[in-house]
């Protein structure tokens, strides 16, 4: 039976992502009770932040979902957005993110404002969150002068002004150094027990979360695999031996690994006392922890007095900076958000100059950046990782081997054919590194390299990092992660205020300090003062210490690629279609270079009339035109039916109802109207009837979509076209009819549909002709160039237009003469002479054809370079967020 008073309640929810045959959630099923405080953990990629984002439908990914989720005894969708937003708060992994507004104050109302909430209501509940968070003293700042961990705080508050009953976090403290995690985990906690808030959150570093858990949910490959109290779902793993084990707080796994009948320790006062126990009557092994040797070979890294600021007004980032890093040595920076970590990082990296001081880098150089996602530049993991041999000499053989180490050693075999951007915080993080080890550096950057990762994966890294060593590979690493660094570093650093404070090897540097420390040494710390990792107290206890993986660089053959894109790649032509192709593109060449020959349009005319030139030139076109056909027609074929984003049956190409309602009003009510206006009005109207056909422009452009209520995010790519056709316009205003216009218009047809490349095309004419002056000229220009968007996407459906480059430049060059200039050419005669005939329309078409031709020039040049990337793109949006026909 369903329980009302559940905050949430989810029943077989499986869930797929556009284009994967796997599902990422299955057949998900628990509830959670009011005031539960429940953590959320599992290995990279295994669903977590998914299922997080299925709680809130603004945040629910685009997918095809089955299952019931019901908030508070109601299923959420039938929630209005209004409600979800006061009453389920959200809290993400980068508080970059989240922010929108210039003051701390501002955004602490910012969400209240948006509810419609009166102005004491207001008032009193911001200054009631200012108080409970500590924010009164930086109440006034400005949001880029916070640290991380304010950023984050103020987030919290954000959300928790508006009284949420439920308080979602997707890993909060991702991004923050130890002590600003640790204080915003214990305001978590604080809100859950002092306010009654349920809270589910994600997290990776289970330290401070486990112990403030009511209630555990351990996922892995889609599925929850353990339900309990934080004891109950360790003792779950530790006895089917899952490796999410190797994730627990360090008391439990020590208690794990040493025979004992003692209860299981969570929390360090926990450990600190099983450990006393278990001293009191056994004797613990010390000493056996010899320090890592300093090196003392050739330098890899010096930096001397550095001095660094982002502006010439602002304070100094790095203060005097002095450093030594030897090749071969695995130095460790740690420290607070905001000291100038990053920064160092970046000077070392030559991202940043100096604008005092020496710096001296002795080798290659691979960085592997905060946020990974700076590194993609491709639609498939696969692709990225070729991409770092482009240009290298390589053989495909030879770059097969390396991939294929690579993706081995990141375990990136079942993401190759995925989008970089689909993959998890932790995969990216994989895929990221995978990138950069294929560059074979000297010398490795690594900012935050263990973000994200689950625990197996990081001794998987730390094996890795150790080999390069091995290889005399300097690693110089930036990390909020104490633990990995106690573990696994030669020698750590403590940045503060812009330069080291203190560095040392890891037992001195972490055994001295209370915070930047590991839970071990302050576990053990009583009995074991050099004791800094689970291992160092495993071994004095006597225990089995957990073996590390070890590393086999015998990588098998890379997988084959998935299935191809939905266009997939066409079959070569027959021999005889290329010779005519050949021959025809040929011709339409010479002929254009003889069209664009003319420069002095009057020598076309004669006071009697056209010239014996124009005669001549009558021909070239007509040759042109035809070639151009016939180019058209030899490099075309229909393309197969595109299968829909989500895994459905290939989509028929028959028109619908309301695209050919659309037709048949833009082909007869925008012409009708435009009659209208130049023989009714006398053309001195044009603000009105640019008026009515934007209005008829927009009205097929709703009736299509009127059935599947088109989002926000779709009207919004609709309206950046736009603004990108008028800025092209603009940008290329020196160069007349040389404009990128067409080819966008095309590419939004193509992409987003008939309707939609009318609206794109009649739009942008209307706005640019703000900066070009409107005039009677304005409607016919909306009609023309909204004519070609829209054919571009009638031709598309129907598989007539493929998306080749070939394909479409030769439809560009043909609208921008046929169309473009068919429907402008007559316009001005009309507009000019008010009366028509054969001669003046002909005369009118020879005067205008080589300013026709320039227009067909730079759409096939725009569409050349533009087409595949920006179609691209678009694609990649269609199917992330459902923007489909």
């Amino acid at each position: 039976m369903r329980n009302p008073r559940s905050s949430y309640t989810i029943r077989n929810l499986t869930f797929y992502y556009p284009e994967q045959e796997k599902e990422t959630l299955q057949d998900v099923s628990f509830a959670l009770e009011p005031g539960q405080f429940v953590t959320l953990v599992g290995p990279s990629g295994c669903g977590k932040s998914t299922l997080l984002r299925q709680l809130k439908t603004v945040l629910a990914p685009h997918g095809v979902k089955t299952g019931e989720i019901l908030f508070e005894g109601r299923p959420l969708d039938s929630i209005d957005q209004r409600e979800q937003s006061a009453r389920i708060g959200f809290v993400q992994q980068s508080p970059e993110n989240q922010i929108v507004t210039d003051k701390v104050w501002h955004e602490l109302a910012f969400g209240l404002e948006s509810l419609g909430y009166d102005t004491p209501t207001i008032r009193g509940r911001v200054a009631e969150m200012a108080s409970f968070f500590g924010i009164q003293t930086w109440f006034y700042k400005k949001v880029t002068e916070l640290s991380g961990g304010q950023k984050q705080l103020l987030n919290l508050a954000s959300i928790m002004a508006m009284q949420p009953s439920v308080l979602i976090l997707d890993e909060p403290t991702s991004q923050l150094d130890p002590i600003a995690a640790a204080d915003f985990l214990a305001t978590v906690g604080k809100i859950n027990r002092e306010l009654g808030t349920t809270v589910i959150m994600t997290e990776h570093r289970l330290e401070e979360v486990f112990p403030m858990s009511d209630r555990v949910l351990v996922m892995d490959e889609g599925r929850i695999i353990a339900d309990g109290s934080p004891r109950q779902v360790g003792h779950q793993l530790k006895d089917t031996g899952h490796t999410m084990f190797l994730a627990m707080p360090t008391a439990m796994r020590v208690w794990a690994a040493v025979p004992n009948h003692r209860d299981c320790p969570i929390t360090v006062r926990d450990g600190r006392d099983w450990l006393a126990d278990f001293a009191a009557s056994h004797s613990l092994i010390t000493g056996a922890w010899p320090e890592t040797a300093s090196l003392a070979g050739e330098v890899a890294i010096y930096l001397g007095d550095i001095w660094f600021k982002y502006e010439k007004d602002l304070p100094d980032v790095v203060k005097g900076l002095s450093l030594t890093v030897r090749k071969g040595e695995f130095f460790a920076v740690l420290g607070g958000n905001g000291t100038g970590k990053t920064t160092t990082l970046a000077i070392i990296g030559r991202l940043r100059k100096a604008y005092r001081g020496e710096v001296t880098v002795s080798g290659s150089l691979g960085i592997l950046p905060q946020n990974p996602q700076a590194l993609f530049v491709k639609k498939t993991v696969r692709e990225d990782l070729d991409e770092i041999f482009k240009g290298k000499g390589l053989s495909d053989q030879e770059k097969d081997d390396k991939v294929a180490r690579a993706v081995k050693l990141c375990r990136l075999e079942r993401l190759l054919d995925r989008h970089p951007y689909d993959l998890s915080g932790g995969e990216q993080q994989r895929a990221a590194l995978a990138k950069v080890l294929l560059l074979d550096p000297e010398i490795l950057l690594l900012d935050e390299p263990t973000k994200g990762l689950d625990a197996e994966f990081k001794q998987v890294f730390a094996v890795i990092l150790k080999t390069l060593q091995r290889r005399g590979v300097t690693i110089f690493m930036v990390s909020h992660d104490v633990e990995f660094c106690a573990e696994y570093t030669q020698r750590c650093a403590l940045f503060f205020d812009g330069g080291i404070v203190t560095e040392g090897a890891p037992r001195a540097f972490f055994s001295g300090n209370s915070f930047y420390t590991t839970s071990a040494n302050r576990m053990a710390r009583g009995l074991l003062p050099e004791a800094i990792t689970a291992a160092h107290v495993i071994g004095a206890c006597g225990g089995q210490v957990p073996p590390v993986p070890e590393l086999d660089e015998d990588a098998p053959p890379l997988p084959k690629p998935g299935s191809e894109a939905r266009d997939g790649k066409p079959a070569k032509l027959p021999l005889w279609r290329r010779v005519i192709a050949a021959v025809s593109g040929l011709i339409a060449l010479v002929t254009f270079i003889k069209s664009i020959g003319v420069t002095d349009l009057a020598a076309l005319l004669t006071p009697s009339g056209m010239s014996g030139l124009a005669g001549d030139y009558t021909l070239i076109y007509a040759v042109l035109i035809a070639a151009l056909f016939v180019l058209a027609l030899s490099v075309s074929r229909k393309s197969p039916p595109p299968i829909h984003p989500v895994q459905v049956p290939r989509e028929k190409r028959k028109l619908g109802k309301r695209t050919l309602a659309a037709a048949i009003m833009i082909l007869l009510l925008i012409p009708l109207t435009i009659f209208v206006g130049v023989y009714y009005l006398g053309a001195r109207k044009y603000y009105f009837i640019a008026l009515l056909i934007l209005l008829e422009t927009m009205l097929p452009f709703a009736l299509v979509f009127e059935g599947r209520k088109p989002q926000a995010r779709e009207l919004v790519v609709i309206a950046v076209l736009c603004a990108l056709g008028v800025a092209g316009r603009a940008a290329f205003f020196m160069l007349p009819e040389f404009k990128p216009v067409v080819a966008l218009v095309i590419i939004s047809g193509v992409a987003l549909g008939g309707e939609a490349g009318f609206l794109v095309g009649a739009m942008t004419m209307l706005v640019s002709n703000v900066m070009f002056s409107q005039g009677p000229w304005t409607p016919w220009q909306m009609f023309a160039m909204g004519i070609i968007g829209f054919l571009a996407g009638v031709l598309f459906r129907k598989g007539w237009l493929r998306r080749s480059r070939a394909s479409l430049c030769v439809f560009g060059a043909l609208a921008s003469v046929l169309i473009y200039g068919g429907i402008m050419n007559p316009a001005a005669a009309l507009m000019w002479t008010h009366t028509l005939d054969w001669k003046i329309l002909l005369t009118y078409y020879i005067t205008g054809f080589p300013v026709d031709l320039v227009r067909a020039a730079a759409t096939v040049f725009f569409l050349w370079f533009a087409a595949e990337p920006m179609l691209e793109k678009l694609d990649r949006i269609k199917v992330k967020y459902g923007l489909v026909e």
